[in-house]
């Protein structure tokens, strides 16, 4: 192997999925002891890119080497072998399992387990003090936070030996001081010769971290440029061919009507453990309130019991308009009918069906009625006609109703969601990461999205990791710390250091 080569290079990389040009003729190199960042627009190719860098994917033409060599990877295995790891966006581990079975787990050997474990263990050890990955061994994955998790996986690919990391969103649900410790991480492997191929939408994190970046559109290579010598306002006019302004959205607000109301909210997860102890929160007309926390804090809970998916301890309530809700009446379906949409914060588990066509998923809670069904039968040429008039109108790549849901990108899938939630015209949207892994030109158009429900006196609950979008957005933000509000702020009182502590439970504020 040249030590001097590049670490990674993919020359001339094409790939199509019948009339899908995925890829087209792509080159690019990655130098060793860097970190490089690709950026696009969903649907740009990057998975697909990194699908094939990982083996998981086979070109239909181009050649890549690592270290100077071609290579043909034919698998995974193969990639992990030549020293090439991806942590993917949704964490490829067993709740089940300790955080010592999940880093051993595909390299355990047929014999000999015990002292398998007992080197692992060790290695562990040394790895966590080298990297300030200090993670209980025994503990079980389902114990740990997501930053937690997200050293698991960093943990797995050091002690597969990864001389490339391949990382895609690894921020999207991680707090500031969360991800300032990942990026601590990632200087120190490339500081020690490694190379990290850094994926994400958030521009700020790919101008902070990495050291050079380049840009895909349609396929295709349209820039390459040093970090240091562009510009967010550069990069995001690369990714969309235009400009986008990601700023303050919309005037100050005009709340009206107190449409929701929730009293002394407590909630258990689907363990039994108690999220949320005793939360109030309004909810007015007009009004974009926003619910900031780490994940593992009650956010998630808090939303899924508003949206009626889990049950309030005794002693809570939820109100609307007014009128205290029974229980009858707190299941998603009565919620809806009420004028109460729901986007979940994991919309590929809980908001779609990867099975089904895009047609099918785009009618989901709103099958037994108008267009989609007439009387006892569905009407299958409405539905794909609707189904078409999303995707055009949220530009849903490809534009195709017959499509198999799961095989649309994490992006587009998401705007898929969002379509079909927003279609319906809420009074109330709750909504959780609406932007996670959409691209710059995307979040745009959903954030002017919600800003035009508060302009038309309608409301959002927004539960979101992405602290600019909160800025942008909300006219109060809810701090959620051991599941309880530990502080309401205004937009402009919100800086990250401040949200930062207060989500971690170091800091209190009451406005």
């Amino acid at each position: 192997m040249d030590d001097s080569a590049p670490a990674l290079e993919l020359i001339g990389i094409e790939k199509s999925f019948g009339a899908i040009h995925a890829n087209r003729s792509i080159s690019i190199s990655f130098a060793r002891g860097s970190i490089h960042g690709v950026i696009g627009e969903n649907g740009a190719g990057k998975s697909t890119l990194m699908s094939i860098a990982y083996g998981m994917q086979r070109p239909d033409a181009g050649e890549i080497r690592i270290g100077g060599k071609s290579v043909a990877l034919t698998g995974p295995q193969d990639a992990i072998a030549a020293g090439i790891v991806m942590v993917h966006q949704y964490f490829m581990l067993i709740d089940r399992f300790t955080v010592l079975e999940n880093v051993m787990l595909g390299t355990e050997p047929s014999f000999g387990i015990g002292r398998a474990l007992s080197t692992a263990r060790r290695e562990l050890t040394r790895l966590g003090q080298a990297y300030g990955l200090d993670l209980p061994p025994d503990k079980r994955i389902r114990d740990l936070t997501m930053g937690e998790r997200q050293g698991v996986e960093i943990l797995k690919a050091l002690y597969r030996k990864a001389r490339i990391l391949i990382l895609d969103e690894p921020t999207s649900v991680l707090s500031p001081q969360q991800t300032a410790r990942l990026f601590e991480i990632l200087r120190k492997l490339r500081d020690a010769g490694g190379t990290v191929i850094f994926i994400s939408h958030k521009l700020g994190e790919i101008m902070e971290l990495t050291d050079r970046v380049t840009v895909l559109r349609h396929g295709a290579v349209v820039g390459q440029a040093a970090t240091a010598g562009t510009s967010q306002d550069a990069l995001a006019g690369m990714m969309i061919g235009g400009k986008v302004d990601l700023g303050r959205i919309g005037g100050p607000a005009q709340p009206g009507e107190l449409l929701l109301e929730g009293r002394a909210l407590t909630v258990r997860d689907r363990r039994g453990i108690v999220q949320l102890h005793g939360v109030d929160l309004k909810i007015r007309a007009g009004e974009i309130v926003a619910v900031a926390g780490v994940a593992g804090n009650g956010q998630s809970e808090l939303i899924q019991a508003l949206a009626g998916l889990l049950p309030l301890e005794p002693g809570g309530e939820t109100r609307w308009r007014g009128r205290s809700l029974d229980r009858g009446e707190c299941n998603p379906t009565s919620l809806r009918a009420l004028g109460i949409a729901h986007v979940p914060e994991d919309s590929r588990r809980f908001g779609l069906v990867a099975a089904f066509s895009a047609a099918e998923s785009s009618i989901l809670g709103h099958h037994d009625r108008p267009p989609a069904a007439d009387g006892f039968r569905l009407d299958r040429q409405a539905i794909a006609a609707g189904c078409r008039t999303m995707m055009d109108d949220f530009d849903v790549r490809p534009p195709d109703p017959r499509k198999r849901t799961g095989s649309f990108s994490g992006g587009n899938q998401q705007k898929l969601l969002l379509a079909r939630e927003l279609g319906q015209d809420p009074d109330l949207l709750l909504i959780a990461e609406p932007t996670q892994g959409v691209d710059i030109g995307a979040v745009a158009a959903i954030q002017a999205r919600l800003a035009d429900l508060r302009r038309r006196g309608k409301a959002v609950l927004l539960v979101t990791s992405d602290l600019d979008q909160m800025r942008a957005l909300a006219d109060r933000i809810v701090v959620l710390s051991g599941g309880k509000i530990v502080g309401n702020l205004s937009p402009e009182e919100a800086s990250d250091t401040k949200l930062g502590l207060m989500m971690g439970g170091v800091a209190e504020a009451r406005a």
